[in-house]
């Protein structure tokens, strides 16, 4: 299972991301673990210690010249677009039980975008772990796709926005749809966060019309203490109801 989950920033998409990587963990699963976010913040609500020490890929200039030929920054240079990365995943990450997690980090864009070594570094790791790895997948993006090519995206198995009740996630939701239209990514899930009843709960269901929705989840004191705390991310029951109910959407169309 390739999932890439995205949202308004607050929207508790690190948190949501989190349960589901420890809930697939929990079954039994290896899974990689990607930190897509500028504010990255995956490796606290998944329990890595030191998480603070983590040095993200985009900033690791001396390998992004060595793998691209070019320096970080180098206006008008010349460089690799697909750069070798398939060593990295094994010595690029850190190790906690079933989960591999790494790090990405920000490319720093202006204007229409990043045409950049460490760009061209990070997609093309992206793409690497997509369609060569065995394991699953999850990555934690910022609030858009942008990490992911187009051929990418077609291979994720599902991106899933997580959509607070509130019309700016609301709004977010309804642009990550139009590009993911573009991009021509098969499934396009909602997961509904910090429900309080069910005015909420019909306030998603109106805005994430044209998605498939996974479920909510409760807004659940022990999730914003442990976000405080800088405690893991607790397993709760309604992610075990949504991968539950992604993994048969995914058999059903398989069939």
């Amino acid at each position: 299972m390739k999932l890439a989950v995205t949202g308004k920033g607050g929207a508790g998409k690190t948190t949501i991301a989190a349960i589901i990587i420890r809930e697939l963990a929990a079954r039994g699963l290896r899974v990689i673990a990607i930190d897509a976010d500028p504010d990255a913040n995956l490796a606290s609500a998944l329990g890595f210690e030191n998480a603070a020490s983590i040095t993200p890929i985009a900033e690791m200039d001396r390998l992004i010249e060595e793998r691209t030929g070019a320096k970080p920054g180098a206006a008008g240079s010349f460089f690799k677009i697909n750069p070798q990365v398939d060593d990295l995943p094994d010595t690029l990450s850190i190790v906690q039980g079933n989960i591999r997690l790494m790090v990405m980090g920000t490319v720093k864009k202006g204007g229409g975008g990043c045409v950049c070594p460490e760009s061209a570094l990070v997609k093309a790791l992206v793409s690497h772990l997509v369609f060569q790895r065995g394991e699953a997948l999850v990555m934690d993006m910022e609030a858009g796709i942008e990490h992911l090519g187009r051929g990418t995206a077609k291979a994720v198995d599902a991106v899933i926005v997580v959509m607070e009740p509130g019309m700016r996630s609301a709004e977010t939701a309804a642009k990550i749809r139009t590009l993911a239209a573009d991009l021509g990514i098969r499934r396009l899930a909602v997961v509904g966060n910090k429900v309080r009843g069910p005015e909420d709960e019909a306030f998603i269901r109106e805005h994430a019309a044209g998605m498939l929705l996974l479920g909510f989840i409760p807004r659940d004191e022990s999730l914003v203490e442990a976000d405080l705390a800088g405690r893991p991310v607790p397993r709760c029951a309604a992610g075990t109801e949504i991968i539950d109910r992604l993994a048969a959407l995914i058999k059903e169309e398989q069939s």
